[in-house]
């Protein structure tokens, strides 16, 4: 690798050639503060809070689009630099809403963090007109407060990103803002609710829709049985909310957590997980062996079934028709569970605590009320279920660890894993290649599938049939293999999860900085916990868990019965004609 010599802060320093000043100044342990960049996705010097200074140039450059070159002499924390760094906050500041106090982002807002550290108060003296903008609540997973927004062009990038493009900047100069083409509202345009603009978005100006209350009263009615399930992911991901380091696992502390807010029943979507493999790899083994539609196409991530719906329709027959796990826990609780129970279902609350915005949208769809009442009341994101412990002013940390409740708090690794892009196809290949050699596995590690790349490829003997698959997250990798399986190119098994790197990394996931986004490699240090819980655990096969063969024996009796498929299948819509192409 080419080096270059440089000069930062007076201390000489080697860093690759063609590096920006941004990320040369991170190997001095310097970070230049941000607001605009997101690496690789939002490079465009536009929020100026990381300017410098470079000895010779007219004026401050910024950091995060400017290339180091040989001898270069940079200031990155001289009086002009911080001077500048301070106006620019205040600029920002006198068009903001300045509720602070009340704001969900309070304590991880970027803008916040960065008043505090350069002395900006909130009273700004830049005081004027503030831009005449509305908050679009119009969706159903998230709500938009344009009086927060910075024009960083974070979430559009992030957006773009994901090959669905609906927002951009309207208007020029000071009407300039953010938002739907012909600022239609959010629920008139393809959106597929993923959220990932949400966790890109250093303010307050794009929230999920809090849906605590809801939950709240469900508690409080004593005339429900309020019945919560935690999806694999959020296990590895809630202790962020609480300071704690990153891929910890909280598994116990989360279930004493729920048990002290006033559940009923505290119960693991990693059960359903295991329920959905039964059912997918039942219905892979059916389509392989009885020329069914191929390649079957999971249909665990509500933001790829959407994007799939939106923009490739004519692939709806290679999707799963599987619930998602979510949407299958809540159908069995509402049916065998409440059978078993003697409740009657209409009095069972089911609420999901899930790393997705999109999450929100499924539990509304239909075909997904096997009881004749919708299978999930209520998905909240991780932040939400954070800022209920939080309200609640339970000590997360200090909390014991405690067991999910029996039976459907039982699960194994293959569910475990399900939180990571791989996960799904490992935990199905598990079961499928077992199912169809008649013996049990020698090794049930698919390392081939695993790991953050955007698009993994694998060709397995199974049953003397070499079986093609492929795994990719985040829609841009979901575009380029659908429009690679339309061009002809064969494969038995496609893993689809709608955000880069997984549900680890959902739009419903803990906020993190800009910086840590960038630099950090949070979808991997998240799956890894999950891969470690999932080695450490007595059962990895979703077909050896006790408590899926005792739901199958007392009430679905096999994998694709027609029990199985009334309650544990649905169905897809086409709705590429609201797409304008």
């Amino acid at each position: 690798m080419d080096m270059v010599k440089v000069k930062i802060n007076g201390i000489d320093v080697e860093v690759p050639k063609g590096s920006t000043i941004l990320e040369a100044a991170r190997y001095l342990g310097i970070e230049i503060p941000t607001l605009c960049y997101m690496k690789e996705i939002n490079e465009i010097g536009a929020c100026r809070i990381c300017v410098v200074e470079v000895k010779g140039a007219k004026s401050l450059v910024t950091a995060c689009v400017y290339p180091v070159a040989e001898g270069m002499e940079i200031n990155t924390n001289s009086k002009k630099v911080q001077d500048a760094r301070r106006m620019t906050l205040e600029l920002i500041l006198s068009t903001h809403n300045r509720s602070c106090l009340s704001c969900v982002r309070s304590g991880t807002c970027e803008l916040q963090r960065l008043c505090q550290e350069f002395g900006v108060e909130n009273e700004s003296r830049f005081d004027g007109e503030k831009c005449d903008v509305t908050t679009d609540d119009s969706a159903i997973h998230m709500v938009r407060d344009n009086t927060k927004c910075i024009l960083c062009r974070r979430c559009v990038a992030a957006c773009a990103e994901q090959k669905v493009a609906v927002i951009g900047v309207n208007d020029r100069g000071f009407d300039t803002h953010i938002g739907c083409t012909f600022d239609v509202a959010l629920n008139e345009v393809p959106c597929v609710s993923c959220g990932q603009c949400i966790v890109n978005c250093p303010t307050g100006a794009l929230t999920e829709k809090d849906d605590t209350d809801k939950v709240t009263a469900a508690l409080n009615d004593p005339s429900k049985h309020v019945i919560v399930q935690t999806a694999p992911s959020i296990r590895v991901t809630l202790g962020e909310c609480f300071d704690m380091p990153i891929g910890s696992n909280v598994t116990g502390k989360m279930v004493a957590a729920l048990r002290r807010l006033g559940f009923d029943k505290v119960f693991d979507t990693d059960f359903a997980a295991d329920l959905t493999i039964m059912e997918e790899a039942a219905e892979f083994i059916d389509r392989v062996k009885n020329g069914g539609k191929l390649p079957i196409i999971t249909s665990c991530s509500p933001g790829w079934i959407k994007y799939c719906e939106y923009y490739y329709p004519e692939m709806l027959e290679n999707l799963s028709s599987c619930k998602s796990p979510q949407q299958m826990f809540g159908a069995i609780t509402k049916t065998w569970y409440a059978k078993k129970m003697g409740i009657d279902p209409k009095d069972i609350f089911v609420v999901g605590i899930m790393p997705c915005t999109a999450k929100k949208f499924e539990v509304a769809r239909d075909d997904e009320s096997a009881s004749g009442y919708p299978d999930v009341d209520v998905a909240l994101t991780t932040r939400e279920l954070g800022r209920m412990i939080s309200r609640a002013h339970i000590n997360f940390k200090a909390l014991p660890d405690e067991a999910f409740d029996n039976p459907l708090g039982d699960s194994t690794g293959a569910g475990t894993i399900f939180g990571a892009t791989g996960g799904v196809m490992e935990a199905a290949l598990r079961t499928a290649a077992e199912w169809l050699e008649e013996k049990p596995l020698d090794n049930v590690d698919f390392k081939e599938v695993r790991g953050t790349d955007t698009i993994k490829e694998a060709v397995y003997k199974v049953a003397g049939m070499d079986v093609k698959v492929a795994v990719t997250s985040g829609l841009k990798g979901a575009h380029e293999l659908m429009e690679r399986v339309k061009n002809g190119e064969t494969f038995h098994f496609i893993e689809v999860m709608g955000c880069p790197g997984g549900c680890v990394n959902g739009g419903g996931q803990p906020i993190q900085s800009a910086t840590t986004r960038s630099f950090v490699d949070l979808k991997a240090k998240r799956a890894a916990a999950l891969y470690e819980a999932d080695a450490d655990m007595p059962l990895r096969k979703s077909h050896e868990n006790p408590a899926i063969k005792m739901v199958y024996e007392e009430f679905l009796d096999k994998p694709g019965s027609h029990t199985a498929h009334h309650v544990l299948h649905t169905s897809y819509v086409d709705r590429s004609k609201d797409v304008i192409r």
